[in-house]
């Protein structure tokens, strides 16, 4: 009995006695500043009729992982669609899917990094579902979350906000969510270790949204990376983006890792970095907020948005002065990276 109290069961996602003690016991008390009711559905109280809604999922393997692990990712993955949507976060969603076998001292571990992730977010997790599924169906954990976010700020934030000149901005390094997945998989160690980016950007964009009014376009760059998150711009606005490779801040020991495993680090997945399209006359003022804050602190101002010759390029820069195309990633480069 003692090693089954230590497990997962099926019988944990039966709604009987077991499914009860294990949210009582095990979920509910680390969200104890927001899952306070185990109704069916929560109850807020918006301080605003202008709110964003936004769902994701998490498969991310390994589930613990340098710099987070899937609970902090969850929480912050969620935070920060809300964020670069113009929303300050208020309350989330967390439905688990957990394979029979799974110790119930990592799922404590996970709902703590969660937990702790909310809190300096200060949002709360105020519902959620259980479910358990057959050993080999999950890998673990899976998570869902759902995040409700209000509207504040007095910035409108569009793709049809952009307009040639306007500056981009990376708020820091690219590559460090995605290398850091791949090196563990893959057992490989750097002389520098290897972190996740995995970070609440809330306190980052609301500072940058209430300060500074040129703002046109925020996207957090996570599959597909910068590439994905520019040419998305280029063909939603009909313009061309230009970037500066030598502007673009990247970890050496990111890209050692990137080359070593043939990756391309613009397409590579990040979860603690947010682009910013923001007017060429705010640009410096928008760059130097970031680079106050500690989430922004490696920012640069990488490329501007240009007029299109029809095409609604990607075009890089290189450090010795020549040019080469940014295409839009075809497919999964990296799987089970969030």
């Amino acid at each position: 009995m003692q090693e089954q109290e230590e497990r997962i069961l099926l019988a944990h996602g039966g709604g009987g006695r077991l499914m009860e003690k294990l949210i009582r016991e095990t979920i509910q008390p680390k969200f104890s500043n927001g899952l306070t009711e185990l109704n069916d559905s929560a109850k807020l109280d918006l301080e605003s009729n202008k709110i964003c809604f936004t769902t994701d999922s998490y498969v991310v393997k390994p589930l613990f992982f340098n710099g987070g692990d899937i609970g902090k990712l969850a929480v912050c993955g969620t935070v920060n669609d809300l964020a670069v949507s113009g929303a300050k976060p208020v309350a989330l969603t967390m439905s688990l899917i957990i394979e029979t076998g799974f110790e119930i001292e990592q799922l404590e571990k996970i709902l703590e990094s969660a937990a702790k992730a909310a809190q300096a977010c200060g949002v709360k997790i105020v519902t959620g579902d259980t479910k358990t599924v057959e050993a080999g169906a999950a890998e673990g954990l899976y998570i869902n979350t759902a995040g409700v976010g209000v509207r504040t700020y007095k910035a409108v934030l569009g793709f049809d906000k952009i307009a040639a000149g306007d500056a981009v901005i990376i708020s820091g390094t690219l590559g460090d969510h995605g290398m850091t997945i791949m090196s563990q998989r893959q057992g490989i160690k750097f002389e520098t270790p290897l972190a996740s980016d995995c970070a609440p950007l809330s306190g980052l964009t609301g500072e940058i949204l209430k300060s500074c009014d040129g703002v046109k376009f925020m996207r957090d760059p996570t599959r597909g990376g910068l590439a994905a998150a520019l040419n998305e711009i280029a063909q939603s606005c009909n313009v061309s983006v230009e970037i500066n490779e030598s502007g673009i801040p990247i970890n050496p020991t990111v890209q050692a890792a990137a080359d070593m495993l043939g990756f391309d680090v613009l397409n590579i997945a990040n979860e603690g970095k947010v682009v910013i399209v923001v007017s060429q006359e705010d640009a410096q003022k928008c760059l130097d907020l970031c680079r106050a804050n500690e989430f922004g602190k490696d920012a640069n101002i990488i490329g501007s948005i240009c007029e299109s010759d029809g095409y609604n390029l990607v075009e890089l820069v290189t450090k010795i002065g020549g040019r080469r195309i940014v295409q839009m990633p075809y497919g999964r480069e990296l799987p089970r990276i969030c």
